[in-house]
């Protein structure tokens, strides 16, 4: 293993790395064989600057050759990690249908964006998605069930799935158990079996990419390694915000998420982070909507958030939504390949624009950046 999911905080002890949280490590309760690999010699870390690698096809280009030119293309930016998201699908009697493989030879979608990021020095997140297309569900975030048989279905169709995906990507430097499930989470007995079963098959340090909307409603934080939010949060009621409008609602978001950081005693990693050309984006930053003319807002609305990011000592990074497989690389919403996303991203990841807020060293933990205590490989 080889880097911190800066999920987990710099330790002021040089070139160590904790594969847990700082209580998991100081209690000695490091779950099963992940025991043995608690330490390890590493560099310090950087933030985590990432960007999320879509798909054309359910994933098929993320194991063919476009995927190598894709990274570097990335990593152009200032990126130093990528994600991708294999697929399942939910039906609406509770069963997660996906394709099974050989866990001696997981397929190449899975597998090469792993290699392919490590062989170019940058680091990767598997970020599974649960795909509801076509099914009764509007989104991810409505999934639930009427009886207890169709949730029994859901959790043991689920685990088999997640397990698999964790086990073909054991090599990967960050693991989400899901994404978006909120109306799943009041289950917290099925989740934390969920979460030690991974953990039998992983040393990936784990996260759960939350909904902006109900991160603060989940009970197995202290089952994870980092707090996961898809941090499409309303920065302001105004159509025509200004910069300093958009810098006043993160400055407000950011207090209750160090709050709220600092009360479970873990770090947040933005597990999703994007928005669209439309002059609602600070509005409703989840919609699809696209407006003609109002590239300018989105890139300021993603400048904004990014010095927010660096500003903010709890909130270790963030992936962005998101990136397609070259030679199509900006897909249809929610682009980042775009000429001007492009500057903008760099303008901050490049320069370290807004490093102030951050610690520059181990050995200066400043009032910015408290000792980091937990770490991703």
């Amino acid at each position: 293993m080889t880097i911190v999911f800066p999920f987990l905080r710099r330790i002021a002890i040089p070139c160590i790395l904790v594969l847990a949280s700082v209580t998991h490590a100081a209690q000695g309760s490091i779950q099963n064989d992940v025991k043995s690999k608690t330490v390890q010699e590493l560099a310090d870390q950087e933030a985590i600057k990432g960007v999320t690698i879509s798909t054309h096809g359910s994933g098929r280009d993320w194991g063919s050759d476009a995927i190598v030119g894709t990274i570097k293309d990335i990593k152009t930016l200032g990126a130093g990690w990528i994600c991708t998201h294999p697929y399942a699908w939910i039906r609406g009697n509770g069963a997660v249908q996906f394709r099974e493989f050989d866990a001696s030879r997981p397929p190449a979608y899975l597998v090469r964006p792993i290699k392919e990021a490590h062989a170019l020095g940058m680091k990767i997140l598997i970020k599974p998605h649960l795909g509801y297309w076509g099914s009764k569900f509007r989104w991810r975030g409505a999934i639930e069930f009427k009886t207890d048989e169709q949730w029994e279905r859901f959790f043991t169709t689920y685990e088999a799935w997640i397990v698999s995906i964790a086990r073909a990507c054991k090599d990967a430097d960050g693991f989400a158990v899901a994404t978006e499930l909120e109306k799943t989470t009041q289950h917290v007995k099925q989740w934390r079996r969920i979460i030690a079963e991974v953990r039998k098959v992983t040393k990936s340090p784990l996260t759960m990419a939350a909904n902006w909307t109900n991160y603060e409603g989940i009970a197995f934080w202290k089952d994870l390694d980092v707090i996961g939010i898809q941090a499409y949060f309303p920065l302001t009621k105004k159509k025509d915000a200004s910069a300093a409008d958009l810098r006043a609602g993160w400055s407000r978001i950011m207090k209750k998420l160090s709050r709220f950081a600092k009360a479970q005693g873990k770090d947040i990693v933005f597990t999703e982070l994007g928005y669209n050309a439309s002059f609602s984006a600070a509005i409703r930053p989840w919609e699809y909507r696209r407006d003609r003319g109002a590239e300018a807002v989105k890139e300021l609305c993603m400048k904004t958030a990014l010095e927010a990011i660096e500003n903010e000592p709890r909130v270790l990074g963030s992936f962005l939504w998101k990136w397609f497989p070259t030679p199509s690389a900006t897909g249809r919403n929610f682009r980042l390949a775009t000429k001007g996303m492009r500057k903008t991203i760099s303008s901050v990841w490049k320069t370290g624009k807004s490093e102030a807020g951050k610690a520059k060293s181990v050995a200066e933990p400043t009032k910015a950046k408290r000792q980091r205590g937990s770490a991703i490989k």
